[in-house]
């Protein structure tokens, strides 16, 4: 822990140039300056100092405990709920397709899940990832970096959270076409409608049950387990005459697009890639965590694990239980391929049954996901980056100590990107593709950064895959996010895609990329410094202001108005 303190002490200083003196009477004064920085209830003294060697005031309560954390990661994949979302991806390369390319593409996430779980317990801040891209970054690139880091990974949040409602009210509504017996289909308007709907109440729920949120997703995790254990139950027993064999499930390839074989494959990487895409949200709730150190890798480590096997097993059980006509189910009338693979093994009451409790599953992964997001817009706002940070800024004591205004502003951003689902389908599932891209660029960026400049900076958490194992796993998830992206970015139907099925992922992140380091190198350059410091000088000892000052020198202590750290004129 010396090592720690110091090695958070001065982003331009090495941990093993620090003086044993200024490591021992830092550590002395640790306790002190913990209760000093936290107000009375809000955490503990160990997490307190964690986060104030950080630079930061404790403002959040944490009420979250290491199994909450996870649960909180969980939630957001939504094991079912998104495989059924994102089964148009996988279908169209068949079975092999469907089980092969779930269980190689979870193995690399859980590579990038160890790297990031290596920086979540050594740093575990809920800015985590553009703090640790400014801390490894080198001089010329920390806060250009840190910025974009910022932006992509907020608006990859936001993204996901309109990805996860679009995907709601499709679902939703295939439960009243179910009904209709397939004569009723939902306009653009009525699915935007219900999308708007969904995300106000969500917004609703994250506000009042505030208090609640950590006893909430412990109940969210039982509520995907229950259905999960629904699922693979009751399919195979309702396709028990017409189940395929072990050859077809592991075996059979198949390819509904125009692209070769062996690229339809890796498209249908974008299930899993997608699908196990939260485990960010266990460091935008770090502030939030008891043992933060600890907690953090083992929600990124367990949520993907979880995924990784329970997603194989209900891929193995979808694959035996499907109709070998697999165009049948992308072009199904119920508008989901799930809806149509419940409809043709139980029926139509089977299928109304457990489309329901998968709506209702769905809903409440965009609950917590809403709730990571605005953690994450809120550190971005506490360090002045975003515009009205000011008014983001505040928390709510009121509500819990949570960041209320950050809240209802993801929510309002998510119904403004909503918007794209009145344009076309296409349009829409650009937004599965801003959550994949976005937000692979934001969690590769600070491993790049501290492999290629920072390695010496790094100082291990309780959780570490060791000096001989980390940089390799650090680069090989470097070398996977990069492909995600570009992955991400292809026309799934095929190579010549018309209007209505372009991916325009590429056009929505460039925007995003090049708007965020346009309006830094235009203005921000001129204010943004990096993450500021939220505590004063005499909430600390002497020998910490010292180091405090080193490192306000590089961050800056104002934001663009002139604000304090705390938010206040």
């Amino acid at each position: 822990m010396n090592d720690t303190v110091n090695g958070m002490a001065s982003r331009s200083t090495s941990p093993k140039d620090m003086t044993l003196s200024l490591r021992a009477k830092a550590m002395r004064g640790e306790d002190r300056i913990a209760s000093a920085v936290s107000a009375p209830g809000l955490a503990g003294n160990d997490d307190a100092a964690m986060l104030a060697k950080l630079g930061y005031k404790q403002e959040l309560r944490r009420h979250f405990t290491m199994i909450e954390v996870f649960g909180i990661a969980f939630s957001i994949m939504g094991l079912l709920p998104s495989i059924a979302s994102t089964l148009a991806y996988s279908i169209p390369a068949g079975p092999v397709g469907m089980v092969w390319g779930w269980f190689l593409a979870s193995g690399f996430i859980f590579v990038v899940g160890l790297a990031m779980a290596d920086l979540g317990s050594a740093m575990p801040t809920s800015g985590g990832l553009y703090w640790w891209t400014h801390f490894f970054s080198s001089p010329a690139t920390r806060n250009p970096l840190s910025f974009l880091v910022g932006y992509s990974n907020t608006l990859g949040l936001v993204g996901g959270l309109c990805s996860i409602n679009y995907g709601f009210s499709l679902m939703f509504l295939s439960v009243i076409v179910i009904a209709r017996d397939g004569n009723w289909t939902p306009s653009n308007g009525v699915v935007y409608a219900t999308f708007l709907a969904c995300t106000l109440c969500h917004a609703t729920v994250a506000t009042v049950m505030s208090k609640a949120m950590g006893k909430l997703q412990t109940i969210f995790v039982i509520m995907n387990f229950v259905l999960i254990a629904a699922t693979i139950i009751a399919l195979p027993i309702g396709a028990r005459d017409r189940r395929n064999s072990g050859h077809y499930i592991f075996a059979q390839t198949g390819n509904l697009t125009t692209w070769p074989t062996g690229w339809s494959f890796m498209l249908s990487w974008l299930s899993p890639i997608w699908t196990i895409g939260a485990f960010d949200s266990c460091v935008h709730i770090s502030e939030e965590s008891s043992n933060a150190t600890k907690a953090v890798p083992f929600g990124i480590l367990m949520s993907i694990g979880a995924c990784w096997f329970f997603g194989f097993i209900i891929m193995v059980v979808l694959a035996a239980t499907i109709t070998p006509d697999l165009e049948s189910l992308t072009g199904s009338k119920f508008g989901q391929p799930m809806a149509q693979i419940y409809y043709d093994a139980l029926g139509k009451q089977g299928t109304m049954g457990l489309m329901a409790l998968l709506f209702i599953v769905q809903y409440l992964m965009g609950i917590s996901l809403l709730v990571a997001a605005s953690r994450q817009t809120w550190a971005f706002s506490r360090d002045g980056a975003l515009p009205f940070s000011t008014f983001f800024r505040p928390i709510s004591k009121r509500f819990g100590y949570i960041p209320l205004r950050a809240i209802w502003g993801c929510a309002f951003a998510a119904t403004i990107l909503g918007l794209l689902t009145l344009i076309a389908p296409a349009a829409a599932l650009a937004l599965f593709s801003l959550a994949v891209a976005g937000n692979n660029l934001a969690w590769g960026i600070p491993i790049f950064a501290r492999v290629v400049w920072g390695q010496r900076k790094f100082v291990p958490g309780p959780f570490y895959t060791g000096d001989r194992f980390s940089v390799p796993i650090a680069w090989t998830a470097i070398v996977f996010l990069i492909f995600g992206i570009v992955l991400s970015m292809f026309p799934v139907g095929g190579p010549d895609p018309t209007s209505q099925t372009m991916n325009y992922t590429v056009v929505i992140n460039f925007a995003v990329w090049a708007g965020a380091l346009m309006y830094y190198y235009v203005d921000a350059r001129y204010w943004f410094k990096g993450p500021l410091i939220t505590i004063a000088d005499e909430e600390m000892t002497e020998e910490q202001q010292v180091v405090m000052r080193e490192k306000a020198l590089e961050t800056g202590a104002l934001g663009k108005d002139g604000s304090s750290p705390d938010g206040q004129a």
